[in-house]
């Protein structure tokens, strides 16, 4: 069935464009110098990377994404300051931390713009596209498995954990008695119509906390946060600063919680930084950010 709720999109040219969202705070909050070394470990299309490189001379990053595609614009966004940029596919939770070594951290949580729309990559419904949304595009698991293969149990329990979807049962029952899906737009519709017309037609659109739901699946992103958390500040050195950017409560709650907890650190951000109004107008998908900072204290 072809979808009403279907938006097209012009996709003659998609690129890794990255917004920096929270920029001037980021670069505050990291209190950039001269000669510092830095670890962004979601380098996207490294919007924020070319403002910490050209805040302060002699600058070196460390740029780690698990997705070849943001890692390789990147490279190219970034290639005018050749060596002070060493580029590494992983994921940050995979990503060996050197203990003792960097001035700052930063890691912005927020899916890219290049992924919601870029159709191929199976992140939005507003085009038809395959369920994938695997931002390590190596790994196996895909969105269509979870979809296709799970239990009814284990879907409703992903959309009500993760997405917060208050009706996750009766959308999880939809869901397996139309399965197989194929893609992005068929799921869409039976989400669409497992649910009452007042909520079908709410704010945003029915799908959009199952396809949350899903990407944090798909990447086991909650995880992989925790154990960031739990490894990234041993690699700072004294005094230095780890800056979290996160897009919804789930992340927010384990950012915030998980800084607070360890005893080598000193929380810098009371409450989450967020955006400006005018920020907001120029790039509305800064609207849901908010910003955490913290600074290793000084343990002997």
């Amino acid at each position: 069935m072809k979808s009403d709720l279907q938006t097209p999109l012009d996709l003659e040219e998609i690129d890794f464009s990255h917004i920096p969202v929270l920029s001037q705070e980021v670069i505050t909050g990291l209190n950039i110098q001269a000669g510092g070394n830095y670890l962004d470990l979601t380098i996207g299309g490294g919007g924020h990377s070319r403002l910490i490189l050209e805040t302060a001379e002699d600058v070196k990053i460390t740029a780690v994404d698990q997705d070849l595609d943001a890692l390789n614009a990147a490279k190219e966004n970034l290639s005018e300051f050749g060596n002070r940029v060493n580029f590494i596919h992983s994921n940050f939770a995979n990503y060996q931390f050197p203990e003792n070594t960097y001035d700052g951290i930063l890691a912005d949580l927020g899916v890219s713009s290049y992924h919601l729309d870029n159709p191929e990559r199976g992140f939005s419904f507003r085009n038809a596209a395959s369920l994938d949304m695997r931002m390590n595009q190596q790994q196996s698991l895909t969105a269509g498995d979870i979809i296709n293969e799970w239990e009814e149990k284990e879907l409703a329990d992903i959309f009500f954990k993760y997405g917060e979807e208050r009706l996750s049962r009766k959308i999880a029952r939809r869901i397996v008695e139309n399965r197989p899906f194929n893609t992005t737009t068929e799921l869409a519709n039976a989400i669409a119509y497992s649910v009452p017309p007042k909520y079908r037609y709410g704010r945003i659109h029915p799908a959009t906390r199952v396809f949350q739901a899903l990407r944090i699946a798909v990447n086991d992103e909650l995880k992989v946060l925790e154990t960031l958390i739990e490894k990234a500040p041993k690699a700072l050195i004294t005094g230095g600063k780890i800056a979290i950017i996160s897009f919804h409560s789930l992340e927010d709650r384990i950012v915030k919680h998980g800084l607070r907890n360890l005893s080598l650190l000193r929380i810098l951000t009371k409450k989450p930084i967020i955006a400006t109004e005018e920020e907001i107008k120029e790039n509305p998908r800064s609207r849901s950010a908010k910003l955490r900072i913290a600074e290793r204290k000084n343990i002997d």
